[in-house]
């Protein structure tokens, strides 16, 4: 699986010390940034790229963190094709993926402390859609009124 990571400022710790945690597993990880703690930065600067790489299939999964995970989550959801949630207990890590196939999670970096998100982000990364008739039925709707708004 490859799994891409993003922060700004806010999620920066949390960001480093889960890329440490999820080195010694079998994925190959791609950091879309910040490298460096920036106090100043913005979140889309680093969720959006990340987003993009999931619509595209450059990557499987994603895992972004800015302060509270709520601006990340808005941010991701622009991108067609992403669909992100912001996560703080085991049931939503699995349960988003199984029926809704998140494929994007999103964490507050100063709301989680590591332990917790590396239990979720592993929660994540072996949740599997479940394509039962009505999520599936749900996704499409979803992607039909995305469509009726394209330009």
């Amino acid at each position: 699986m490859k799994i891409g990571l993003a922060a700004d400022h806010g999620g920066f710790e949390l960001k480093q010390a889960l890329i440490k945690k999820l080195a010694s597993m079998a994925i190959d990880l791609v950091d879309y940034g910040n490298s460096t703690y920036d106090p100043i930065d913005d979140y889309p600067d680093f969720v959006l790229p990340l987003a993009n790489a999931i619509a595209s299939g450059k990557i499987d999964r994603g895992i972004a963190v800015c302060g509270s995970g709520v601006g990340a989550s808005i941010a991701a959801n622009k991108i067609s094709g992403v669909r992100a949630a912001l996560v703080h207990d085991y049931f939503t890590a699995s349960q988003r993926v199984e029926d809704d196939d998140m494929n994007l999670i999103c964490f507050g970096g100063r709301l989680i402390n590591i332990e917790t998100a590396f239990k979720l982000t592993q929660a994540f990364m072996n949740a599997r859609f479940s394509h039962a008739e009505r999520h599936v039925r749900r996704l499409k709707k979803i992607e039909a009124e995305i469509s009726n708004f394209s330009c």
